[in-house]
């Protein structure tokens, strides 16, 4: 007797679909881009579109991070508040060199040791979210959200109220970080870049992204199936870390100074890249190519707010939430 036969062949209707569905974030950053430019012309300036791209590089190191995270079924409120306090810590860190501390140290040495440890404390922070998650056993929202008032507080300290601003020195010399371009393009955009190709790299390329992907979709099978999950989580976290000390590596020489409203929201909008990219809340699937279009497509819509009236400017982390809970909703049959 002959089994039965189980018809699998998928219809090219439905097979059209999930291809367009798969460039939906592409094609609505195409569509913005179009909007933009007609409603008004300053939009399609390449200096304005490098304003934009430059806008997007903080945030899209960060969310090249929060991607492993919500992929492994994470999640990490804290990364603004953890990229002002690593600011603070390390104007702080450098001036206490220039002033004295530092001894007969070079202007650049003082500038290499403060980035050194601008990553260092990144991972650190990365570390202790995951070892509080994973051996701790408690909720990656409570312990994000608790380091969130943390580390914006001791930032407050700090600063006493105000703000940590850079030797005048020193904050000539890191100027061109943020400023200068290569080929073109200002260096914030090439780190990002960059980031993003390694990103790319390490998930789907790696036996560590395999394993990621595999917590996410479901961490008891993951369990059984001999993978380390604590790790893994905790490199996750660590990994998210580093992400948000390379953005403030980045911002820092943009204003040379670090106050209590330094990073507020970005990780909202870290999440909000995330997710816009395609990848999944619940974790278990996502893209860092998603992500980065994700990311670019919500910088064009701060700047298309900002280059017109149609919406106030001070609505737009209003915008950036209404997005967040419009793909949460489109998202919710999947998995």
């Amino acid at each position: 007797m002959q089994p039965a036969r189980t018809d699998t062949t998928v219809s090219p209707l439905a097979s059209f679909g999930a291809r367009i569905k798969g460039f939906g974030p592409v094609l609505g950053l195409l569509s913005l881009c179009i909007a933009g430019t007609l409603l008004n012309g300053d939009f399609a300036t390449v200096d304005n579109l490098m304003n934009v791209l430059t806008r997007t590089a903080f945030i899209g190191i960060i969310a090249v991070g929060m991607t492993f995270v919500i992929i492994s079924g994470g999640i990490d409120l804290s990364v603004g508040s953890m990229a002002a306090l690593i600011a603070g810590c390390m104007i702080y860190f450098m001036n206490a060199l220039a002033q004295g501390a530092g001894g007969d140290l070079a202007p650049i040495t003082m500038l290499v040791l403060g980035i050194a440890m601008a990553l260092v404390l990144g991972a650190g922070f990365g570390l202790m979210h995951g070892l509080l998650i994973s051996k701790g056993n408690i909720e990656p929202f409570i312990v994000t959200l608790g380091t969130l008032g943390i580390f914006r507080a001791v930032l407050t300290y700090l600063a006493d109220g105000g703000a940590l601003t850079l030797d005048a020195t020193l904050s000539e010399l890191y100027s061109p970080v943020y400023y200068t371009s290569v080929l073109g393009a200002p260096i914030p955009i090439w780190i990002f870049l960059f980031v993003a190709a390694a990103g790319a790299i390490i998930l789907n390329r790696t036996t560590f992204g395999r394993h990621v992907q595999a917590i996410g979709s479901n961490e008891q099978v993951a369990r059984y199936a001999a993978i380390n999950v604590d790790k893994v989580k905790i490199a996750t976290y660590m990994l998210l870390g580093v992400c948000v000390g390379i953005a403030t590596v980045l911002y820092v020489p943009r204003l040379g100074s670090a106050t209590p409203t330094t990073g507020l929201l970005w990780e909202l909008e870290a999440i909000a890249a995330v997710v816009v990219g395609g990848t999944a809340l619940k974790g278990g699937e996502g893209r860092i190519v998603g992500t980065v279009i994700g990311a670019i497509l919500l910088s064009v819509i701060s700047n298309i707010l900002n280059l017109t009236s149609i919406i106030s400017v001070y609505l737009n982390a209003a915008v950036q939430g209404v997005v967040i809970i419009a793909v949460a909703f489109l998202q919710r049959g999947r998995k």
